[in-house]
């Protein structure tokens, strides 16, 4: 918990703010998003693998959709646990834990034989893994204030665009360039590969992570003062709010996360089928996938960053939301129609890339700013881990209707209409003002009702 720092005095009155933030951000950022990338990787790259894994194996789409989705499964049903273990003894040692364990799983995954082993696989990644996004975003509002969580979170989450960018070509050179070597196949070495580096961060997390600002010995105690007082200014750290497990009992919270369902459903349909709408689009050969994967992820990388410093400063959330999800859709099932025109099927890729991931830390922006500070944990994993099981449903869905089909188009649809169905559940729901837990005149966050919300 973060206790109540004094009131901002004479002391934190020569300490630059912007100076401040500038200092957090390149002390926290680039580990955390290091440690997105390499998880966002370990999550997906089996997109790529099973490019090769199908035919050497003998997997359908089916399978390969199953196994994809089994991932959430256990992840759905051991990310509160692991964000309980995270209040208890803080972000470090949580997060190492996390890193190191997932990192074993995915390199563990080269030793696959068949469907069972390889869901039996997925289900250990998801449960090693649960934790990780929620516990970071919590892991934010213990070190900046409402205003500024938004574009942080973007930045974060935005480490997923990386992974595209650095993972799609990597993951495809080393399917082709390193198979049969010391009598490996290419996708073996590819799970080996990229899923060391995990573990190396996990080791780096023991040494160079703080559970909070208090604990921070490159911050004076001035600089403590005033990012203390900035944070509690905030309603989220407002005394007398809501107990840990009222955020459990909050209808809200099973609103929000049925649209982050829907919006997870989208994004899955991407992380996953990305691969066979550029081979159906006439790319060949999972070098060349990788590499033409690379325009859709950098540019999703920039919009995702772009859309949130956008909603930051304008202060609103549920509109940049809705036209960005409502635009993703549409991408989305138009990349599919477009058939063989690659140029095209880039193009609407690209843009359904940047609107829907670029959505993501626009919704966390609405829960983060409601919860209060000591049920933001519990609440921020629940609604993560129920929209995940989009994660589960988009690609065994997906994968289920290609194979009776052999078509993944009608799959979109039906994920397209999700999404849109997404959009008006929040819309409605954050149509009136939701009562504040513990009103604050100096607040200057945004709120569920408040005018930024809206």
């Amino acid at each position: 918990m973060l206790g109540r720092p004094p009131a901002k005095s004479f002391e934190t009155d020569d300490v630059d703010s912007a100076a401040l933030y500038r200092k957090l951000q390149w002390r926290l950022l680039p580990f955390l998003f290091a440690c997105y990338v390499a998880a966002y990787l370990d999550r997906v790259n089996i997109g790529y693998a099973q490019l090769h894994m199908r035919a050497e194996l003998g997997f359908n789409d089916a399978v390969y959709g199953l196994a994809a989705g089994l991932f959430f499964v256990s992840y759905f049903l051991c990310e509160v646990p692991s964000n309980f273990v995270l209040q208890r003894v803080g972000a470090r040692r949580t997060l190492a834990r996390i890193l190191i364990l997932w990192g074993l799983a995915s390199s563990a995954t080269m030793f696959i034989t068949g469907p069972h082993s390889f869901y039996a696989l997925r289900l250990i990644l998801g449960a090693f893994e649960a934790g990780l996004a929620p516990g970071v975003m919590y892991y934010l509002t213990l070190w900046y204030p409402n205003r500024r969580r938004a574009e942080m979170t973007a930045i974060f989450l935005s480490g997923s665009m990386l992974a595209g960018v650095i993972g799609a070509p990597v993951s495809g050179f080393i399917l082709e360039g390193m198979q049969g070597v010391l009598g490996l196949r290419g996708w073996q070495w590819m799970f080996l590969l990229e899923g060391m580096p995990a573990v190396l961060l996990g080791l780096v997390a023991l040494r160079i992570l703080v559970d909070k600002p208090q604990d921070a010995p490159w911050l004076t105690s001035s600089e403590k003062m005033l990012l203390l007082a900035e944070i509690n200014r905030d309603a989220n750290l407002a005394a007398g709010g809501h107990a840990f497990g009222a955020a459990f009992r909050d209808p809200r919270i099973y609103v929000l996360a049925l649209a982050y369902f829907t919006l997870v459903c989208g994004l899955y349909a991407i992380t996953f089928w990305m691969p066979v709408m550029m081979q159906a689009a006439g790319v060949q050969g999972a070098a060349e996938i990788g590499l033409w994967s690379v325009i859709p992820y950098a540019i999703g990388g920039i919009g995702m960053v772009w859309l949130s410093r956008r909603s930051d400063r304008r202060q609103e959330r549920r509109w940049h939301y809705a036209v960005c999800v409502g635009v993703g859709a549409c991408a989305l099932i138009g990349a599919s129609l477009a058939g063989a025109n690659l140029p095209v099927v880039l193009a609407l890729l690209s843009v359904a890339t940047a609107t829907l991931f670029g959505a993501m830390p626009i919704f966390y922006g609405i829960p983060m700013a409601y919860l209060p500070e000591r049920s933001a944990a519990g609440g921020l994993a629940l609604i993560n881990c129920l929209g995940l099981t989009g994660g589960f449903v988009s690609p065994f869905l997906l994968g289920w209707i290609r194979n009776a089909t052999g078509s993944l188009t009608p799959g979109l649809w039906f994920m397209t209409g999700l999404m849109l169905t997404g959009i008006v559940v929040l819309l409605l729901a954050t149509r009136r003002p939701f009562t504040r837990v513990t009103p604050h005149p100096a607040n200057s966050g945004l709120s569920f009702g408040s005018e930024a919300g809206r």
